[in-house]
């Protein structure tokens, strides 16, 4: 079974709100609600990676120093296992916007639930309930 490697950021705003990005049509899982991030190419680290992915997906900028390793899921799927560090994030340049037309939501932590999520990002809610 092949192994995918996908990083995902928790980013958390001033009133503790937690952002969260739906799947456009066209794509696997499509509107379904997820943490920012992507795939981790060759070469790549994790927080290369969300670097390079918040900048194309939402047009903002961080630095790895204001990621903050949170924890991570590990699920499989039917053709593949996803393995997904998930990190912290509060600073960053810019305002977050989407950038390939996706609908984006600020959350509050308690009502992370209501969205419906795939199922590797449903064990993340109670730990980033509890840390938030």
């Amino acid at each position: 079974m092949k192994l995918l490697l996908v990083a995902a950021v928790a980013l958390i705003d001033t009133d503790g709100r937690v952002l969260l990005a739906q799947r456009p049509a066209g794509k696997p899982m499509a509107g379904l609600w997820e943490f920012p991030g992507g795939k981790v190419e060759d070469g790549e680290t994790p927080e290369a990676a969300l670097i390079r992915e918040l900048s194309e997906e939402l047009a903002i900028d961080t630095w790895s120093s204001c990621l903050a390793p949170l924890t991570f899921a590990s699920h499989s799927y039917d053709d593949f296992h996803l393995v997904m560090p998930l990190f912290a994030c509060r600073k960053w340049q810019g305002i977050p916007q989407a950038q390939e037309g996706q609908t984006l939501a600020w959350v509050r932590p308690g009502k992370l639930r209501d969205y419906p999520m795939p199922p590797a990002d449903l064990p993340l809610i109670p730990i980033l309930r509890d840390w938030l």
